[in-house]
């Protein structure tokens, strides 16, 4: 049994990994903006990225820190920098002055292309801060993630039931199931030291027509329409949402442009080595038990 450190632990990956944790045995700290439920061998940690004092509680004394949280969707690029690169430097300064060496990082595939949005040139910066932080790190870039809690997929899934699905202009994108990705996180917070950045994914990249249809089978129906959205209507869709929803807006203009991207496929050459991990979740049994869960939720 060990004390490993999380931020982000509230949000969809952290609760995978909160569980994933306590059910190898862990004790956890976690750090959290509101009070939380209680639970056996978790302590919480009242603050955010920007208190000093509520990181240096949260990695006192544990083994790992496993570094989650960040800003997926915010109005600017000052507030990305601030969620992203400058929150994560405070993790790893909290790191370094309580002595806890190994680190792992979630990043993103947008962070390969830093320039095509704010989100994708914030994580890249963090990467930066992990790589020069001396600490013994591991960057984890996850591809599209899905499974049950998951807010982001949930509207292909709705458009799937009802027998259309939209989508961004043609491309390819690589897959992992939420609890595939919580297991590696796991793993590599007690793996040898190791400086190495992964891009894990369910090892079968997809065509977006595809995954579309994968999803179509998931909420039971054997065929739906797809349209791919050329990057121009996505960029209207984009300040249309804007406008109605403001700062609620899930379709920003940072998002169009990395949607837009033809390949969010994950690198064979960054894979992680067979004999650490491999994904156990095939893609149509993760799809339909997310579906599941979606019903069961009330959500779908």
């Amino acid at each position: 049994m060990s004390t490993l450190a999380i931020t982000g632990a509230t949000g969809f990956v952290g609760q995978a990994f909160l569980d994933a944790a306590l059910a190898d045995g862990h004790r956890v700290r976690a750090l959290a903006r509101r009070a939380q439920t209680e639970r056996e061998r978790v302590s919480w940690i009242a603050g955010d990225l920007g208190n000093a004092d509520a990181l240096d509680q949260l990695v006192d004394g544990a083994e790992a820190v496993i570094h989650i949280a960040g800003a997926v969707n915010v109005p600017t690029r000052d507030a990305f920098a601030e969620a992203n690169i400058a929150g994560t430097q405070a993790v790893i300064d909290a790191a370094t002055r309580a002595g806890t060496t190994r680190f792992v990082h979630v990043s993103s595939l947008a962070a390969r292309e830093p320039a095509l949005s704010n989100y994708g040139w914030s994580k890249a910066g963090a990467e930066e801060a992990v790589r020069g932080s001396g600490l013994d790190w591991a960057i984890v870039r996850p591809p599209a993630i899905y499974g049950p809690r998951d807010s982001d997929m949930l509207e292909l899934f709705r458009m799937a039931q009802r027998g259309f699905v939209l989508l961004p202009p043609a491309g390819h994108a690589s897959i992992i199931h939420v609890d595939d990705l919580a297991r590696l996180l796991l793993t590599l917070a007690g793996a040898p030291a190791k400086q190495a950045t992964f891009e894990p994914d369910d090892g079968a990249p997809l065509a977006h027509r595809d995954l579309a249809q994968a999803i179509g089978r998931a909420v039971g129906r054997q065929q739906v329409l797809t349209l791919s959205a050329p990057a121009p209507l996505l960029r209207l869709a984009a300040r249309g949402d804007r406008l109605v929803r403001g700062a609620k807006a899930k379709l920003t203009p940072d998002r169009a442009a990395y949607m837009a991207h033809p390949d969010w496929t994950a690198s064979p050459a960054l894979a992680p080595d067979r004999a650490l991990w491999t994904p156990q979740i095939a893609l149509d049994e993760g799809l339909a038990a997310t579906a599941r869960w979606y019903r069961s939720a009330g959500w779908l």
